[in-house]
């Protein structure tokens, strides 16, 4: 069995690794396509600390990242209940649907706060009531609020 080699990439590579990670692969693939399409250098010892230099970088702006969404989700759990307006017809069914896009619109009316609408969970809404949904607003950190869906 040949012997691994040892690179760092300097672009992102499908199934192989992100820019900056330090990837083992077999000498003919680096020989032949990763080093010759400058998608990876040789190691050296100056190139891994360039390497564990931006690690520490976007480790610092992760947990950055991570403090500026347990504020948001301490702001978007203060309020007692999000407000959404629809149509009613009989026995307090609603027309329609209450789409991730209402519950995202209803936030930045009431906090300012722009959440994406695809990190947001909603149980099916048919009905007026009070409706429980969880806005995804980091990896680790998610919210927990209250949709109020009333006649219009």
């Amino acid at each position: 069995m040949a012997k691994r080699v040892q690179l760092v990439l300097n672009q992102d590579v499908s199934k192989l690794g992100k820019y900056g990670d330090l990837v083992e692969v077999a000498p003919g693939y680096a020989r032949n396509y990763l080093i010759p399409r400058k998608l990876a250098s040789h190691v050296t010892p100056g190139l891994l600390k360039q390497v564990e230099r931006r690690r520490e970088i976007e480790r610092q702006r992760q947990l950055e990242l991570k403090q500026q969404a347990e504020a948001q989700k301490a702001t978007l759990e203060n309020v007692s209940a999000y407000s959404i307006a629809m149509q009613v017809g009989e026995n307090e069914a609603i027309f329609g649907k209450v789409t991730n896009q209402d519950v995202a619109d209803a936030i930045k009316a009431a906090t300012g706060i722009e959440i994406d609408r695809r990190g947001i969970d909603m149980p099916d809404v048919s009905q007026l009531g009070t409706y429980q949904a969880s806005v995804k607003l980091h990896t680790d950190v998610t919210a927990k609020i209250n949709i109020q869906v009333v006649a219009s």
